[in-house]
This record gives C-alpha cells, structure tokens and sequence, in this order.
C-alpha cells in the first residue's frame, strides 16, 4: 500500500457509481431503500463543499429520514419508491408539506442541483467554483424556492470552496472529471424518472412556502 493507503480508493464519487448500479428491480422500478441509500453516498461529496452547502445538505438529509421512516413502518409495502407517494395521494396526504410525496421532491430536486453543478465543473472548466455553483442553482432550485431560501440559499453559495482544491480533495485515486460525467450522466436519468412520475400525479411544480 505504501503512500497510497492514505488515499481513498477512486473518487469521491465511487460509491455513488456503484451504487446507481443496484438502484432498480429486475423490472425496472426504483426500490426505496437502494434509491436513499444511492442519495446518501453523496454526502461526503456535499462534505467537500463545506459551509457553502450546509443548508442543502441539512434539507437531503432531513427528507432522507423522512422517507426512510415511512419505508421502515412497512418494508414489505413500500419496497418500491412511488408506493410511498400513491399511498398519499390516496389518503389525500400527498401535498402537505411534511408529506412523504413532498420530501421526494426535494430530494430530487437537491439532487438535481448537485448533477447541474457536476455538469458545469466538467463543461465549464475555465468557471469558479461560485460561478458553477450559481449557475446551476438558477437552472434547478431557484425557480422553486420563495425569497427567503431563495437569498439564503445564494448567500451560503457565495461561501464554496476554491474549484482546484475541490478538484484535488474529491479526486482520491481516480479521475475525477470522468467520474463526473458518469455521475451526471447515468443519475441525471434517473431522476428525471422520478419527476416523470410526480408530475403523472400532479405532484412535480409544488413550490417552497
């Protein structure tokens, strides 16, 4: 092992990768539990931002709960992910804002953000880590958010890391610029699934309070 023990194995990313693997039934429907777990390997990439991501880290992982405590109180029933939100729409429960259907949403949303800002630091090479973060904000949560998270949600931004240490930090022993694409390319797909599904039952345009 020598130096290289210290060094975490491929990126900060792996995980993630490996995980997107696992994340659907033989029949192609997403499963709960590996759909949260997938969003949970994200964490650590979140960690690398510091501060600058605080409040989005605090807000997935609060809808991670949430939804994990739904699966838990009936695995069997709600082994796959939209079971969780037909059961709501069912019980007229759907569009409160402590609703399962609601934290899934946001989950995807947030989700959506990190997969834009991976987008914009392999695209954009020459941008900051501000500009990307930025960018990437106004193109996903931005148009959902009222002024209030809205503006704190662009002040803590202003807070990301410098873009090169990022790079150096989150790269471990792999390529972290292809890990990224992967990333954006093979995850961005499977939230657009989710959406596609919210918006089926008329739950995707729900806007922050």
């Amino acid at each position: 092992m020598g130096l290289k023990s210290w060094k975490m194995e491929g990126t900060v990313f792996t995980p993630c990768l490996e995980g997107m693997k696992h994340v659907k039934s033989e029949q192609g429907e997403m499963l709960t539990m590996p759909f949260l777990d997938l969003c949970k390997t994200l964490f650590p990439v979140l960690d690398k931002f510091g501060a600058a991501m605080t409040i989005v880290k605090s807000d997935i992982s609060g809808n991670i709960t949430r939804l994990e405590k739904n699966y838990l109180s009936d695995p069997d029933k709600y082994k796959y992910l939209y079971t969780i939100v037909q059961g709501e729409i069912e019980s007229g429960t759907a569009k409160g804002s402590s609703s399962c259907t609601n934290g899934l949403l946001w989950l995807t949303r947030a989700m959506d953000f990190l997969v834009e800002l991976c987008r914009n630091l392999v695209a954009h090479q020459d941008w900051s880590m501000s500009q990307a973060c930025g960018d990437s904000y106004q193109k996903t949560l931005k148009k959902w958010h009222g002024w209030f998270a809205s503006s704190t949600s662009s002040m803590g931004l202003k807070l990301a890391p410098d873009r090169k240490k990022f790079m150096e930090v989150t790269a471990g022993s792999g390529d972290i610029n292809a890990d990224m694409e992967r990333f954006f390319s093979e995850f961005g797909p499977l939230l657009q699934e989710n959406h596609k599904f919210l918006a089926s039952v008329g739950m995707d345009d729900m806007k922050a309070a």
